[in-house]
């Protein structure tokens, strides 16, 4: 399989740039997923490179072939690209049978009959449909019907699979189960795949490498475990995973161990970090609330410990969430013990923060509970 190469892409819809010189490499045989909110561009993006969206400016091709080159004038039309493709809609036919939404695309490649049959057989066989070709639409289930997309995506073997937000529309159970079984199926093809969701969960699970994205620009792209543990920018670290973000102020240094006052409490924190940032400089410091010890007291020498207070407490199962007030601002942690009310102790070591050279804003989870009393 081909890899994908995508260079200063840009588009805009009249007077809205809704991507901005995005540029990237997906390998062959890789997983790469587009994440972002809504509206960050990353469908757009999608679209491109399927051809149902003529970018304004970039390159895009795939295997070495041009596929679109804005500054030469070449655009190669969606059906001579050979890529497959799931919507979020899944766009099944209802008055077809599932083969007869299978042979669809076959036809219009005049893929000969006695051929079909065999292509289309083995094509729901992947996915565990074979026997069910004969059913329509609306006799299937949901998550039966997003594999006969997948399906129908992959009859014709395409270079490239493209799948824009295929579990969205699966309740949480279902998705959990189709998310596993997607990914061994894409290990099992080899086929390199471009996946465009908003959930962080599925991109983390399913990805070799995650590209995010916000307001048009691609911020970062990595492995899930890059992404998570060293996000390059705090709009990366709020939208994957959970954190908090505590402004202040660095009134010390030793090598890469810098001291913190807190503008929230006045508490001095020390975080270990290699960016650039000098006494005086405003900064903000992040940590993930699993990473925040929640106690009753404090801890050995060398780590950070905050007084704080507890505001609520909720059981989800397999661990407790707590809303604790330190100073003017509300902090989340996730612990493995209930019942602690009143004053307790934060602790978390200076390696298991992050430093941003800039104050960032306040995530609205965390600034919205700042009226609670």
């Amino acid at each position: 399989m081909p890899e994908v190469t995508v260079r200063n892409l840009a588009k805009t819809f009249g007077d809205n740039s809704v991507l901005r010189d995005v540029t990237f490499t997906i390998q062959d045989g890789e997983f790469f997923t587009l994440l972002g909110a809504s509206g960050c561009g990353k469908s757009t993006t999608l679209n491109c490179i399927a051809g149902l969206e003529q970018p304004t400016e970039g390159s895009i091709s795939v295997g070495g072939r041009p596929f679109v080159d804005a500054g030469a004038g070449v655009f190669l039309p969606p059906e001579e690209r050979n890529l497959g493709m799931v919507f979020q809609s899944y766009a099944l036919w209802p008055h077809m049978t599932i083969a007869k939404n299978l042979a669809l695309p076959l036809n219009i490649r005049k893929v000969p009959k006695d051929k079909q049959k065999t292509l289309i057989h083995e094509a729901l066989d992947k996915v565990g449909l074979a026997e069910l070709s004969g059913r329509y639409p609306h006799q299937l289930s949901g998550g039966q019907q997003q594999r006969v997309a997948l399906a129908r995506a992959l009859v014709y073997s395409p270079t490239v699979l493209l799948l824009d937000e295929p579990l969205s529309n699966l309740d949480a159970k279902l998705r959990e189960q189709a998310r596993a079984w997607l990914k061994r199926l894409q290990e099992d093809l080899g086929i390199t795949t471009v996946y465009v969701t908003h959930d962080q969960e599925e991109a983390l699970a399913l990805s070799d490498r995650i590209a995010v994205m916000e307001g048009g620009n691609m911020i970062q792209i990595g492995t899930p475990h890059e992404i998570y543990e060293r996000p390059a920018a705090p709009a990366v670290a709020a939208f994957v995973g959970r954190c908090n973000f505590l402004t202040g102020k660095v009134v010390g240094q030793d090598g890469t161990r810098h001291s913190i006052r807190l503008d929230a409490s006045g508490d001095v924190v020390r975080v270990d970090s290699e960016r650039p940032v000098v006494v005086d400089d405003s900064v903000t410091v992040a940590i993930r609330p699993e990473r925040l010890e929640i106690t009753t007291t404090g801890r050995a020498p060398g780590v950070n410990k905050l007084t704080a207070e507890v505001i609520t407490s909720s059981y989800v199962g397999s661990r407790y969430e707590y809303d604790v007030r330190l100073g003017d601002q509300i902090v989340q942690v996730l612990g493995t013990h209930g019942g602690l009310t009143g004053e307790v102790v934060l602790v978390f070591d200076p390696a298991q923060a992050l430093l941003y050279a800039d104050r960032v804003e306040l995530p609205a989870d965390q600034r919205d509970l700042l009226t609670v009393t």
